[in-house]
């Protein structure tokens, strides 16, 4: 069943895709995202745009997990969350979905973002091309904790 993102700047909600068995390869071009703290989307590079498929309008205000694939396991961000509102660098491996329900995978690192006063007001993200036999295996552990949950 689709799941439906609803963009908190246009109002608009996006129909997420059902997920299809096709990969997507990611190239490692510099693929950037900034979220605010509550994980909406403020800032896309082109490369992320491209890759994922979603217009600048439709990322801009949209939560990040516009992007997440139903396999990943909600678990798989747990540390993740805990990790980087903790102020610290966070790095994983993801599999993410296009527009189309395509899938990609990545080596995410995430990091906060400071004001002056050492506040966190948000979090900058980017990927790299991950290591396939550690995906594999990161990938065999998604669908263990998946069908936990």
């Amino acid at each position: 069943m689709s799941r439906i993102i609803e963009n908190i700047i246009t109002g608009n909600q996006i129909t997420k895709p059902e997920p299809i068995d096709e990969e997507v390869p990611f190239d490692g071009g510099v693929m950037i995202t900034e979220t605010d703290t509550a994980g909406i989307i403020t800032y896309a590079n082109r490369k992320f745009r491209e890759l994922t498929g979603y217009s600048k309008k439709e990322l801009i205000g949209s939560p990040h997990s516009i992007n997440r694939h139903p396999d990943m396991p909600k678990v798989a961000f747990k540390g993740m969350w805990e990790t980087i509102k903790g102020g610290n660098y966070w790095e994983g491996l993801v599999k993410n979905m296009t527009n189309e329900g395509k899938y990609y995978l990545v080596e995410v690192w995430i990091k906060p973002k400071f004001d002056e006063n050492h506040k966190i007001i948000g979090y900058i993200a980017g990927r790299k091309i991950p290591d396939r036999e550690a995906m594999n295996a990161a990938l065999q552990t998604y669908k263990g904790l998946k069908a936990a949950e």
